[in-house]
């Protein structure tokens, strides 16, 4: 697949996926004879687990250390794993802190929604 292709088809700018390349996130993308980069399925599953990390909000380093291990082979499986755990921690919190943040809000809504009602019942009893 050509760049265009992936960028379309993972919603990412092309820029964003030479970036990726750049920074190691996503391992070397394979060029044809004219030099124009030739995504394999491989390549496409980086992009598509790197976009999935990305939207869960893990940030970039955590990211190119994952990568950078997965290159150095199976002895570390289990350093991936605990940086893995971790991030899963710390995705935890976020949600827990969305929930709060999800609550408080409709907190809020759900005040204004009976202050609104209030105010529509005493201009219906001034209208009367």
């Amino acid at each position: 697949m050509t760049i265009a292709e992936v960028s379309e088809k993972y919603d990412l700018t092309q820029d964003t996926l030479r970036y990726y390349e750049r920074i190691g996130l996503i391992p070397h993308v394979n060029r044809n004879k004219s030099g124009i980069r030739d995504y394999t399925e491989e390549d496409c599953k980086w992009v598509e687990f790197i976009k999935c990390m990305r939207n869960a909000g893990l940030p970039i380093e955590a990211l190119i250390e994952y990568v950078a291990l997965f290159q150095q082979g199976d002895e570390t499986i289990g350093t991936r794993k605990e940086l893995l755990i971790e991030q899963r921690k710390q995705l935890i919190k976020r949600m827990e802190d969305m929930q709060k943040t999800l609550e408080r809000l409709n907190y809020k809504i759900e005040s204004y929604e009976q202050l609104v009602v209030k105010k529509e019942k005493e201009l219906k009893r001034v209208e009367e």
